[in-house]
């Protein structure tokens, strides 16, 4: 990434109240959200006013697919969950963000979408610092 391309770059603040950093991948920053009825990561293209996808270059999207797949394949791994939900909604947080939710039969919402069921349950701080270290250590 050129020095410079991030410049202008504020992560929305929805994000950045309701989710925590985790790491830097190329092109995105990884983080948690803070909800722990699901294994939920949020991949954030850092490029100022990107809202959808094809907002980005080519080279970014190839990217941007490469960190969602990478990112999806370790919390698969790392969780056993039956699926993988990936999408970028972008209804409530204009700024381009990935979620990669892992998904399983006996989880609160399954088999309907996450979004919009019932209320966040925060993590205790320590859990959620704790599993960010174990997403650093598997990436």
């Amino acid at each position: 990434m050129l020095p410079d391309a991030k410049q202008g770059f504020e992560l929305d603040p929805k994000l950045e109240a309701e989710s925590l950093h985790v790491m830097w991948l190329g092109l995105c920053e990884l983080r948690l959200c803070d909800d722990k009825r699901w294994p939920w990561l949020i991949l954030v293209p850092q490029r100022p006013g990107a809202e959808e996808i094809h907002d980005l270059t080519p080279l970014d999207q190839a990217m941007v697919s490469f960190e969602t797949n990478m990112v999806a394949q370790m919390l698969k791994e790392m969780t056993g969950c039956t699926k993988i939900n990936s999408a970028a909604l972008g209804n409530v947080v204009r700024q381009l963000h990935i979620h990669v939710v892992a998904r399983s039969e006996n989880d609160p919402g399954w088999p309907g979408p996450v979004w919009g069921h019932g209320v966040r349950e925060p993590y205790r701080r320590e859990d959620l610092h704790q599993f960010a270290e174990t997403i650093r250590g598997k990436l």
